[in-house]
């Protein structure tokens, strides 16, 4: 009967659909042709689908993309970055890995604009770099996107990140991240930050556009679609939620230097599969 015919047909197109998407994994793979360990454990795949989508399924394209991403971490090296590189940089509580995640189970890094406390191009570059390696590690099995809430609390033009830095951050965010945002919230922003991010929105995909949401503390429905991802049970009192949390960064320096030994074992030649 016609439901049978519907299970069949959801049933086929599923199988049919899955076998497409492990033809393009294995076509993308074979087209990168040999690779270091290092590179070979980078390009699970996961990596590859992440790369795919990206590309919108266009195996030549991702393959570029790939290309430029394994090229950039030769060169600059993401996963032997450690803690005292860049704690410096992490002083002020201005980026972190939140000890809390969202309902998913994802991670969730929590960014302090205004509590910008260097002015390092390529101090702030690396330890963007850092949270997103060590977020990307702390995520659980089956996971691969991380959530970023941002708080815009005091937030002036003079905490502005230089035009430079934010292009350069969005390059490697959108370049060597692919679809590893899942949601992005902007809380508080000024009016005057609706103007500056007008101006970064130029370096910005759409598809990374359409993730981000300005969160208003006095704007209830705003709020709701942040408690939709997030408990408020576990969001910090700041953000409107009822935890009690501050960052400690003699903690969080704690937690990172635990961390390194994770991040150096992982890319051991033995460590286990990338999430």
């Amino acid at each position: 009967s016609s439901s049978w015919l519907n299970i069949y047909t959801t049933v086929f197109s599923s199988i049919s659909h899955e076998t497409i998407f492990y033809e393009q994994i294995n076509e993308l793979r074979a087209a990168l042709g040999p690779m270091s360990a290092r590179g070979e454990k980078y390009c699970s795949e996961a990596c590859l689908a992440r790369y795919l989508e990206a590309r919108n399924w266009n195996v030549d394209k991702s393959r570029k993309m790939l290309e430029e991403s394994l090229k950039w971490r030769a060169l600059s090296r993401p996963e032997d970055i450690r803690w005292p590189d860049v704690s410096v940089e992490a002083e002020t509580g201005k980026m972190y890995r939140a000890t809390f995640t969202d309902r998913e189970g994802r991670t969730v890094v929590i960014m302090r604009p205004a509590k910008q406390n260097t002015s390092s191009h390529e101090g702030q570059l690396r330890y963007l770099i850092y949270t997103l390696e060590n977020a990307v590690l702390s995520l659980p099995q089956g996971l691969d996107k991380m959530v970023w809430l941002i708080d815009f609390t005091g937030w002036t033009l003079a905490n502005a990140t230089p035009i430079k830095t934010a292009r350069d951050s969005a390059n490697i965010l959108q370049n060597h991240y692919p679809e590893r945002l899942s949601v992005a919230f902007l809380f508080n922003p000024p009016k005057v930050f609706e103007a500056f991010f007008k101006v970064i929105k130029v370096f910005l995909d759409p598809k990374s556009i359409q993730k981000v949401n300005f969160v208003y503390k006095d704007n209830e429905e705003s709020m709701k679609t942040m408690y939709k991802h997030i408990d408020p049970e576990v969001l910090p009192v700041e953000f409107g939620g009822k935890n009690i949390v501050v960052y400690n960064h003699e903690d969080y320096s704690k937690l990172m230097t635990k961390d390194d030994i994770k991040t150096a074992s992982f890319w051991a030649a033995d460590g286990s599969h990338m999430p």
